[in-house]
């Protein structure tokens, strides 16, 4: 019985250092496989970096704007979205594809091709008067503005520039005002307990801080701001219209309203009805369209998706925003 004992303990000795053995064996391998996925895993990224930046410096070289066709055209360039800083309709892009289109010796015109509802008075201004200046330089080429969905405030800012502003009768154009946005969070912060703690040095440094209270002579004053800038608004808009805007008949043109193409057709905002592809054939008589829009490249789209551009956002939601032209 004692020599039957020993047997089977030894077997149990043996059994455990097999499963031992065979555990080991196990988590090796399972560390094995954790560790090459972790490779992959690299070097996929890497590669992934690495073909990432050759499209970053490879596509913009691709880009349609190139003038190489060496025959007669309509240059074509998008204003689409939002009128700002570092956007696709920035000030920056638009003139750097005026300035393309114009010198191209095989433009025949230029087409705006317009879908925003406006946004920055500034960045709208100085695309404003980069199309009167190409205009004075380059009297031959002319510029037609050609809004689809929406040409608006700022948008309708710069359509004002052109030559000749087409539209769709369904299109919704005009909104010539200006407008400020913030919130208010100042009883909101007292219902929660919140002091607000600011330290200045002008009086009236803070005077958009959304968590203080409006005071009576600040906001005269931000009125006044907002006044100025819609009476140059109002101005280029006269300045580049002319006699077709019919304002004396129509006070209302420049309180913030918004009208069908058809309507801004009888009000002088449009000269006629029409697409961009019926303005390059039938008006400018070049059918064949390049484009010049200058664009994000990859890097800075995918940039702006990862959120660098949040910053900005909250600043604007939290009421730092300046006057914008919608």
């Amino acid at each position: 019985m004692s020599d039957e004992w020993k047997s089977s303990a030894k077997s149990e000795v043996e059994d455990a250092k097999s499963w031992k053995l065979l555990e080991k064996a196990l988590l090796s391998s399972v560390q094995e496989q954790r560790r090459s996925r972790r490779w992959g895993i690299f070097f996929k990224l890497l590669t992934f970096l690495y073909l990432f930046g050759v499209l970053a410096l490879v596509l913009p070289a691709l880009d349609l704007k190139s003038a190489s066709t060496g025959t007669a055209h309509t240059a074509l360039i998008e204003i689409r979205g939002m009128i700002a800083d570092r956007e696709e309709a920035s000030a920056d892009k638009v003139v750097g594809s005026l300035r393309a289109a114009f010198e191209d010796t095989n433009t025949k015109g230029v087409i705006l091709r317009i879908n925003s509802p406006g946004g920055s008075p500034v960045q709208s201004g100085y695309i404003y008067d980069e199309i009167r200046r190409l205009r004075g330089e380059y009297p031959q080429t002319k510029v037609y503005a050609v809004i689809s969905d929406l040409g608006a405030s700022g948008a309708y800012y710069i359509a004002s520039a052109a030559d000749e502003i087409y539209a769709d009768k369904a299109s919704l154009v005009g909104s010539i005002g200006v407008t400020a946005a913030s919130f208010g969070f100042v009883e909101t912060m007292e219902k929660l307990g919140v002091e607000r703690r600011v330290y200045t040095s002008g009086e009236h440094k803070a005077f958009l801080d959304p968590f203080q209270p409006q005071k009576e002579e600040e906001t005269r004053f931000w009125k006044t701001v907002l006044d100025t800038t819609h009476r140059q608004f109002i101005d280029s808009v006269k300045k580049g219209r002319g006699d077709r805007l019919k304002a004396d008949e129509h006070p209302e043109l420049f309180s913030g309203l918004v009208w069908s193409g058809e309507q801004a057709l009888q009000l002088g905002l449009v000269d006629a009805l029409g697409s961009a592809s019926y303005v390059a054939r039938e008006v400018i008589g070049e059918k064949e369209m390049v484009d010049f829009t200058q664009r994000d490249t990859p890097f800075d789209r995918f940039a702006k998706r990862l959120g660098t551009s949040v910053a900005d956002r909250i600043a604007l939601w939290m009421g730092f925003q300046g006057p914008t032209l919608q």
